[in-house]
């Protein structure tokens, strides 16, 4: 069975989908789309801008959400997913590619999330780190006995989790880690606390959209951070989406997942293979994939 996923943040680089454009009729016309319903020509950041201008969350989430899903529509009848599933923000990518949210809506939402997020990241400083080498059950146990707002965010593969919340707390769970032999416990160079309590104004904004946006059946199921188990019911999927900014990424337990339902080849939509190494770890006996465009499309 063939299982389709996208990237979330952090997979933008300078020059994403510019070969899309010139190449294809189709995605010119829905970057093109994209320029107007966002406002701005986010096709200058992403074929042209520096690291730093696609760095800015406003930019960067829209971005990704773009690559992926116009590279997923220029693969024309070659896109026949069994099952789709997204890494946080690559959520909503999948939603598009599997028939649950039209395009415009979909990047709609995506652009609302990310100033939403930013509004957020603004309220009180706040961050996240990378623990390496640690079971999953320390660095939980280690997060909640930390004073202050420190959760466990992204279950990224088996010794590899993403921690969130306020820089203090952050910074001693981080010590703590260490002492308990956690091979790397490293702040990330990111906006905010995403995946934590501190999201929560952000989940609250965000809501409201999700709520007036219409969602359709979709053609195949979804495996949300959420859960982590198939769901193809509308309203399940919107009310994970809106659970997803304060809850943990459970990108692991997803994966696993998909390999019980019977999924046998993992393709990555869009820009980076950071999702094809963390499936290879999750089970090296995964065949693993890059979405490529033909040029005759």
């Amino acid at each position: 069975m063939k299982a389709y996923i996208f990237p979330g943040q952090g997979a933008q680089f300078s020059g994403m989908g510019l070969d899309l454009y010139e190449n294809s009729a189709l995605a010119q016309e829905l970057f093109e789309t994209a320029n107007n319903i966002l406002g701005f020509n986010i096709t200058d950041i992403m074929f042209e801008g520096t690291p730093e201008a696609l760095k800015e969350t406003k930019v960067t989430q829209p971005a990704i959400f773009l690559h992926s899903v116009i590279l997923a529509k220029t693969l024309g009848d070659n896109f026949k997913p069994d099952m789709v599933a997204g890494h946080s923000l690559g959520e909503f990518s999948a939603l598009v590619a599997n028939g649950s949210l039209n395009f415009e809506d979909g990047l709609k939402l995506v652009s609302q999330r990310a100033l939403a997020m930013q509004k957020a990241c603004e309220i009180k400083p706040s961050t996240m780190a990378a623990v390496l080498g640690l079971d999953d059950d320390i660095v939980e146990k280690i997060c909640a006995t930390t004073k202050g707002i420190v959760v466990a965010a992204n279950y990224n593969c088996p010794g590899q989790l993403v921690i969130s919340g306020e820089i203090e707390a952050i910074n001693n769970a981080c010590e703590a880690l260490k002492k308990e032999g956690a091979r790397r416990a490293l702040v990330l160079p990111v906006g905010g606390a995403f995946h934590s309590p501190m999201m929560k104004p952000a989940r609250e904004e965000l809501a409201a959209a999700i709520e007036n946006t219409t969602f359709s059946k979709p053609n195949c199921p979804i495996y949300q951070n959420v859960t982590a188990r198939a769901v193809v019911d509308e309203n399940e999927i919107k009310a994970n989406l809106i659970s997803q900014l304060t809850a943990p990424v459970k990108w692991t337990q997803s994966v696993q997942q998909m390999i019980a339902d019977g999924a046998t080849l993992f393709t990555e939509v869009g820009p980076g293979k950071v999702l094809q190494g963390l499936v290879k770890k999750i089970n090296r006996a995964s065949e693993t994939a890059s979405a490529t465009f033909e040029r005759n499309s």
